[in-house]
């Protein structure tokens, strides 16, 4: 029989592995080799990060928390200051840039770390964890 409690020791929590894009396993800072791309593998432990499928999931859902909040904020000043609009594109641009990439690579992050720790894999594959 096999120990349901998942080995912790030594890896990061969810919140330091999404913000700081820590390794799920030894809790290195090597998850990203790019500003929202994977690397290949985990540098001090040897951890295939392609062997995770995080895919669209983290974009669709920055897409509508941060298109959402950047309108609703874009409304207020809209009608609060009524500013000309070459300052909503000063405002709001750079901001809405740097929200999605600092989103996309903490969202990202979470959710490799939470694929690693639940052993999630495709039907019949073998546990992520065990390599």
């Amino acid at each position: 029989m096999t120990d349901l409690q998942p080995q912790t020791k030594g890896q990061p929590s969810l919140g330091e592995a999404a913000l700081f894009g820590l390794c799920p396993r030894c809790g290195a800072k090597t998850l990203f080799a790019g500003p929202v791309r994977f690397a290949e593998r985990c540098r001090a432990c040897a951890l295939d990060y392609a062997n995770f499928n995080v895919g669209d999931g983290p974009a669709a859902f920055l897409t509508l928390l941060i298109g959402g909040l950047i309108t609703g904020l874009a409304l207020w000043l809209q009608v609060a200051v009524a500013p000309p609009f070459w300052v909503h594109i000063i405002l709001w641009v750079p901001l809405t840039v740097a929200a999605v990439l600092l989103g996309l690579r903490a969202a990202k992050s979470a959710l490799l770390y939470m694929e690693y720790a639940r052993g999630a894999r495709e039907a019949g594959g073998k546990d992520l964890r065990d390599e």
